[in-house]
């Protein structure tokens, strides 16, 4: 056996046929293999050109003992080797640096083709910082503002009342149930169902409304009763309407109708008592038999969702305490002092009245809702689309309350068009139910009917025509958008909020001086 003891014998014996191709094989298997037509004319395509042709040159140049040295450097250091060779080779002067017609990344033509991931970080890291700023100001400027008795004080207890009428709530889903179950078994006929469901509906609003009037109760009570109301009422008129269509649908079927062979019935008509009251509780406004519902209960997902509830609860509450209340406290009525001043007190408002809103929104729309159907098992969890992408006021309406939004077109669009109203008197009178059930939640525990709920949604109405109008005109999805978020949340809440509050201190000095 020879023992080869030279370096050159030993180089040479490196510079076999055998180590040349391994070596031309891991250049090309990196750069993108052997004989690939460099027609791309990216920095990747010409490294690999300026590699391969690298390598040539190596074996070129030079003895061949220099060539032997070259290549056993390159196949030593592994892809430092390759990295130097292409830095030796790549890039040359003689090379052309430009070889297309590109756009800036920021030009009006190539801007929304590219990523702004990088941006939306350096945003939130402004936030962040501006933001915490801004607390570490206010906490040195005014102290700690939130009292000890926010979430609880002795005034609370003379809020029974209103807990005692929550409590009796359910009694008119059962009567609307008892109502429902003669209606089956044929007791009593379809013009004495209707007449009994609306005295029910009825009295499940006015019966919290009379409670709150008469009561000496906070708002913040009156408003979480008036809510539970709301729901309540919504409900029971999708149940009554549910289960109206369904035995009107039956007796097509039953007479053979030919009707009957173009409805679809997804479920058989029958009155169950487990089905009401799982709809009662359930995260959805619109009745029907059974739900689409999921295998199991993340138990460790819920606590999580709970954590989060607590936290951003807490966070509504710092935010109105330290921020809100002195600036609202600290201003005057928009419409009887001076315009500018007003105009600065709104927009100092609007910034923590946006944050508030966005919580309370991620809270009950995403964590509540969510938590409650994980509970319930309930599977259709689309509580609200992209609404922070709408176009137009109208899409923001269709998108952000999913289950309002599925109530009001199953209940109150497409029966008015069934009955013969247009489209736009439809939507009209959409805005004015809601309107209406907005006053209500808010001017009942206020004790003052002001109407300013009632023709902020109202406004909506020539809000919808004016960014539908830009939106076919312009074809630009961020001019609507823009309209949206400036009159809806940083002009209108903070006016609204700014309205309510003086009207209600007003109602206050009076109350007290005539006592």
């Amino acid at each position: 056996m020879a023992i080869c003891n030279s370096p050159v014998s030993a180089a040479t014996s490196s510079s076999s046929p055998h180590a040349d191709s391994d070596l031309d094989f891991s250049i090309r298997k990196r750069f993108g293999g052997k004989g690939k037509a460099v027609a791309d004319s990216s920095p990747e395509t010409e490294t690999a050109a300026a590699v391969l042709e690298a390598e040539k040159s190596v074996g070129e140049v030079g003895s061949g003992g220099d060539r032997v040295e070259s290549g056993s450097q390159v196949v030593r250091n592994g892809e430092n080797g390759v990295a130097e060779v292409a830095a030796k080779f790549a890039y040359r002067p003689c090379a052309p640096a430009h070889r297309k017609v590109k756009e800036s990344p920021l030009s009006s033509d190539a801007i929304f083709r590219q990523s702004h991931a990088g941006l939306f970080n350096l945003c939130i890291v402004v936030l962040v910082a501006v933001n915490s700023r801004l607390i570490i100001e206010n906490l040195m400027k005014y102290g700690w503002l939130i009292r000890a008795g926010f979430w609880f004080s002795s005034k609370s207890l003379r809020d029974w009342p209103l807990f005692m009428c929550c409590l009796t709530l359910p009694i008119f889903p059962l009567a609307a149930f008892v109502v429902e179950k003669l209606a089956q078994q044929k007791y009593i006929s379809e013009p004495v169902v209707v007449s009994l469901h609306i005295i029910i509906t009825t009295a499940a609003v006015l019966f919290p409304v009379l409670v709150i009037l008469r009561c000496d109760s906070a708002v913040l009570s009156g408003v979480t009763l008036m809510l539970f109301a709301c729901i309540v009422w919504l409900k029971l008129v999708s149940f009554a309407h549910t289960n109206y269509d369904m035995r009107a649908v039956a007796k097509l079927i039953d007479k053979g109708d030919d009707l009957s062979t173009s409805l679809n019935m997804d479920y058989p008509y029958d009155v169950n008592f487990k089905s009401l009251a799982y709809f009662m509780v359930a995260p959805t406004l619109c009745y029907q038999p059974s739900y689409p519902r999921s295998t199991c209960i993340r138990k460790g997902w819920v606590f999580r969702q709970f954590v989060k509830l607590a936290i951003f609860t807490g966070v509504m509450g710092f935010i109105i305490e330290q921020y809100i209340n002195p600036i609202v406290q600290n201003s005057q009525h928009p419409l009887k002092g001076n315009f500018f001043y007003a105009l600065e007190r709104v927009l100092k408002l609007s910034v923590p009245n946006l944050y508030v809103w966005l919580c309370m929104f991620y809270c009950f729309f995403h964590l509540w809702l969510n938590i409650l159907a994980e509970l319930l098992r309930f599977g259709d969890r689309e509580f609200y689309k992209d609404w922070w992408n709408a176009k137009t006021v109208e899409e923001y309406w269709r998108m952000w309350n999913m289950p309002v939004h599925k109530w009001m077109v199953r209940h109150l669009y497409f029966p008015c068009l069934r009955n013969g109203i247009s489209k736009g008197v439809s939507v009209v009178i959409a805005f004015v139910i809601s309107a209406i059930f907005h006053e209500l939640c808010i001017a009942v525990p206020c004790h003052m009917f002001k109407l300013w709920a009632f023709i902020g949604i109202m406004f909506q109405v020539p809000l919808v025509l004016v960014t539908n109008y830009l939106q076919n005109k312009f074809r630009n999805s961020m001019v609507g958008n823009m309209i949206f978020w400036l009159f809806f949340s940083i002009l209108g809440q903070p006016m609204c909020v700014l309205l309510y509050y003086h009207d209600l201190m007003n109602r206050k000095e009076t109350t007290d001086s005539s006592l």
